[in-house]
């Protein structure tokens, strides 16, 4: 058991905001710093919250239930949690994640609808006390993040949903910044990718600071 707990550090933003080349960036300079890190996602992060994954982006001949999908969320959260992000953390390793919590806030309760107190419920069963340290939101109009993600290839069932599906996830994610400002930062991701890096490099000094 490592004597310092590690620091847990998620990126959040919708379909195109950049968190793949800027997780680059971020593991770059930890590992300048000597830092031990782990890098996953969600859902996702472990074999079993990985096939959850594939089924919850998977097109379907029948529709999943938006009920069904927020509990997928949460049983890949679970496992990902018991056997990869908690034992990182209790031997002093960083995480980084791509996407946590409040991805299911934006998407499930922003997007889809369901009710934010039953996703409050879920969280703290599966969770207890367990909240990211420090949140960068990667932020962009919804419509060049959308053709962004296009560019990529075929789109996923999420992917494929209406525009204003995802104004409603941005919304979301602006209004968990606006509420909990000590551990949440945005960054403007329609900005040059050299700006964008200078305000991660920002973020990350605070997490350093905090890490201390």
């Amino acid at each position: 058991m490592a004597d310092k707990r590690g620091l847990f550090l998620t990126l959040e933003g919708a379909e195109g905001v950049g968190k793949s080349t800027n997780i680059g960036f971020i593991t770059a300079h930890l590992e300048e710093n000597g830092i031990e890190y782990i890098l996953s996602r969600e859902p996702g992060g472990t074999l079993i919250a990985e096939e959850i994954r594939e089924l919850l982006l998977a097109v379907h001949d029948e529709p999943m239930s938006e009920l069904s999908e927020l509990l997928l969320v949460f049983a890949a959260r679970a496992q990902h949690i018991e056997a990869q992000i908690e034992p990182a953390l209790a031997a002093g390793k960083w995480v980084i994640c791509d996407r946590f919590t409040d991805a299911t806030f934006a998407y499930q309760g922003y997007g889809r609808g369901l009710s934010l107190e039953k996703i409050e419920q879920l969280q703290t069963m599966v969770q207890g006390t367990l909240r990211p340290d420090l949140t960068i939101i990667l932020d962009l109009d919804p419509s060049v993040g959308m053709e962004r993600a296009s560019n990529r290839g075929e789109l996923d069932r999420i992917e494929q949903e209406q525009q204003s599906f995802f104004h409603r996830v941005r919304q979301g994610y602006l209004d968990i910044a606006k509420a909990e400002p000590e551990r949440c930062l945005v960054i403007d991701a329609s900005k040059p990718l050299e700006q964008v890096k200078l305000d991660l490099l920002k973020a990350l000094k605070q997490g350093l600071a905090k890490f201390a």
